[in-house]
């Protein structure tokens, strides 16, 4: 089985977010880039399949040449052999006709996306490849098995979870819970070096539709001041939030 792996280069949670240029350009300075968690958890259930199976992983990401420490680091969790489509992401349809072009001309069994990225959110990407290659696409994926032609998945719905059981080639938005938080792989030493040697394509990108463009971005508004009222002072309570927060 061949696994292509979609991987997002997103900033860390923990880096403070600012914006350049009149607030039109996301200000990159400071800013740690990881590989998209949904991503994470979607390499480490293929490396289960390469463990188990025999499976050959490839992973694939859209970027310049700043994004290429993650994707290194993806081969330093296991997988054999690495893309990158040398063009900024601009938006979630250029990045899937990019991504698509790979998938076209790599012959994958399964190709692993995560549901969103956790930088814009869009969620847009693995339906879209599935609707430019016309594959099998199960999205919120939360449990895969493979066996032969056939994948069984798991995926989240609202109130409960779904069973579903499909054919290759097949096209996932993977997310917490594919595999445990636990189970997520740290690069070692060995792994790290294994990676200084794995291939690292680098295309350049096809000619492809931008189907959106950013025109501003905006921080949330501060939040207020809080005010403490006394355990035992209910009137005052009410008070404030009929008069002041107009809630009741």
């Amino acid at each position: 089985m061949k696994i292509l792996v979609c991987i997002s280069n997103v900033p860390d949670t923990t880096s403070k977010i600012n914006f350049a240029e009149g607030d039109t350009k996301f200000d990159t300075n400071g800013v740690q880039f990881v590989i998209n968690p949904n991503d994470e958890f979607g390499l480490t259930r293929a490396m289960w399949f390469k463990e188990k199976q025999g499976a050959t992983i490839h992973v694939a990401t859209v970027g310049g040449p700043a994004v290429e420490p993650t994707i290194r680091k993806a081969l330093a969790i296991g997988a054999d052999e690495a893309v990158r489509i040398n063009a900024e992401p601009t938006d979630g349809l250029f990045v899937a006709q990019q991504l698509a072009e790979v998938i076209k001309t790599g012959d994958y069994d399964l190709i692993i996306a995560g549901r969103e990225s956790i930088d814009y959110n869009g969620g847009m990407v693995p339906g879209m490849i599935s609707a430019i290659l016309n594959f099998n696409f199960i999205n919120t994926c939360i449990g895969l098995e493979i066996e032969g032609n056939t994948a069984t998945a798991v995926r989240e719905i609202d109130g409960g979870k779904e069973n579903i059981s499909t054919t290759l080639p097949l096209i996932i938005g993977g997310q917490k819970g594919l595999v445990e938080e636990s189970d997520l792989r740290i690069p070692n030493m060995r792994g790290i070096m294994m990676a200084r040697q794995k291939k690292l394509n680098v295309l350049e990108p096809v000619k492809a539709n931008h189907g959106t463009e950013d025109i501003k971005f905006e921080k949330p508004a501060a939040k207020g001041a809080v005010k403490l009222v006394e355990a035992d002072n209910i009137s005052q309570l009410i008070d404030l939030l009929h008069n002041e927060a107009k809630v009741i």
